[in-house]
């Protein structure tokens, strides 16, 4: 069923939402105001923001065009199975989301005090309430987009993190959510709330995974703050089906001489759209954004990320890297924003993009938007095949033509793994860029790199 003119994007239920179906969808009683004004600007909104420049170069018609509704309830046995192959064997905390259900029996709430990790309406009813009415729909830059919107309008409850007071977590906080497919297409609102208070440090690592096959849709919204010198790491793997689609809002907020670093890896889904806002919100505040995209066949990604330094002495640094083959297509939009009062501010931004075949299709759009005079702000975007004169050298030593572009192939997304500091999200995509070129686990790049702030990627 197509959605007729008017209509609030993704449909839940036949109907569509409105205000007439709301009580069909029980409302978060911490929530109630935010998610009515979400109904209210998703009916406003509709899909005509999809048609602005933000939204320029993606199709999202294979969307549009399909009725979602609301997943049924999960059962343990059968979410168990999947989920198998992706628990770590060390994690502060491991939770378990299925169609956006929180799995308690699946899930290792965390031992260490300094953390906390809970359902958000159970941090709401809670000693937590003030931090999740302060956070909580404020952190989001974009008004005007249709997935925000819609995902607000319907999210039902979510997962809050909090990392009190200099808390140093050294084991990774893992959350997996589980796609389970059904006979009609279905549609899940995860939702994430991050704090992470002054000195604060934590790896935080989202798996996102589904079976083989299925539709499904999955528009997640997860926002992050953290607090003055905080030092957080933040993870997507994105392994769905090769039917589903995925939309992402990543939303952050880093306070004075805290560090963020960021990795988006799509690898699964038939359409993705990733949406990365960072504010730099205090001098000295620092961001690094590291983006891998591995699709092939009809797949497409489309990522667009916004960095907006609005304080002095703020460096950021972003390094995409995009391996198409087949039909695979791709979209980036990076925006660096520099306000006029943020002097001094250290930019770089690179996307790099290999074609593997001559209908792999690319759009990569860097874009700088300066006010103040004192910066150092540059970005460069290259694509196009494998270089030639690196397979003549590697076949001047014996190496097989075809082994030399599996070869290379494989190095140039390596320069984004193997700075991963978390070894079970490392060692995942390293095998699997391995499998899919047919290469020996002993080529795998084991050694664990750091990031060089003087380098233009």
């Amino acid at each position: 069923m197509s959605n007729t003119a008017g209509q609030p994007p993704v449909q839940r239920h036949a109907a569509g939402l409105t205000k007439a179906t709301m009580q069909s969808v029980p409302t978060p009683f911490f929530a109630s105001k935010l998610r009515q004004a979400a109904v209210e600007l998703a009916g406003k909104l509709g899909w005509a923001p999809l048609k602005t420049e933000e939204w320029k170069f993606t199709s999202f018609r294979q969307i549009t065009e399909t009725t979602f509704v609301a997943p049924g309830t999960v059962t343990p046995e059968h979410v168990e199975a999947m989920i198998s192959p992706h628990v770590f064997k060390h994690a502060a905390a491991e939770i378990v989301i299925a169609n956006g259900q929180f799995v308690p029996s699946l899930s290792k709430l965390p031992a260490d005090e300094r953390l906390v990790v809970m359902p958000l309406s159970q941090a709401a009813a809670g000693e937590y309430a003030a931090l999740v009415e302060q956070h909580l729909g404020k952190v989001v830059r974009d008004q005007n987009n249709p997935f925000l919107a819609q995902a607000t309008a319907q999210f039902e409850d979510g997962i809050f993190i909090l990392l009190k007071k200099s808390a140093a977590i050294e084991q990774p906080i893992h959350l997996i959510f589980a796609s389970i497919a059904e006979a009609q297409p279905v549609v899940n609102f995860p939702r994430v709330l991050i704090v992470a208070l002054d000195n604060a440090t934590a790896s935080i690592v989202e798996s996102h995974i589904g079976p083989a096959k299925g539709t499904y849709l999955t528009n997640i919204v997860t926002e992050l703050v953290a607090g003055q010198d905080a030092n957080l790491t933040h993870y997507r793997i994105q392994q769905d089906s090769l039917d589903a689609h995925h939309v992402a809002t990543f939303d952050a907020r880093i306070g004075r001489a805290a560090k963020l670093v960021t990795y988006s890896c799509s690898i699964g889904g038939k359409l993705t759209r990733n949406d990365l806002n960072i504010k730099l919100d205090g001098q000295y505040a620092t961001a690094t954004l590291n983006g891998l995209v591995l699709v092939g066949g009809d797949q497409h990604v489309d990522n667009h990320t916004f960095l907006e330094h609005a304080h002095p002495d703020c460096p950021s640094y972003e390094l995409y890297k995009h391996v198409l083959d087949q039909n695979a297509s791709a979209v980036f939009k990076g925006k660096i924003f520099v306000h006029d009062v943020a002097q001094k501010t250290d930019a770089k931004q690179q996307s790099k993009s290999l074609l593997l075949t001559n209908t792999a299709k690319m759009n990569a759009m860097p874009a700088l938007e300066i006010y103040a005079d004192d910066v150092k702000c540059t970005h460069g975007s290259t694509t196009g095949p494998l270089d030639e004169g690196m397979i003549f050298y590697l076949q001047s030593r014996g190496v097989s033509r075809d082994q030399a572009q599996r070869l290379l192939t494989y190095a140039f997304l390596a320069d984004v793994t193997r700075r991963i500091a978390v070894a079970p999200v490392r060692e995942k995509l390293e095998s699997l860029m391995a499998q899919q070129h047919g290469l020996p686990l002993d080529f795998r790049i084991q050694e664990l790199a750091g990031h060089d702030d003087d380098v233009v990627y």
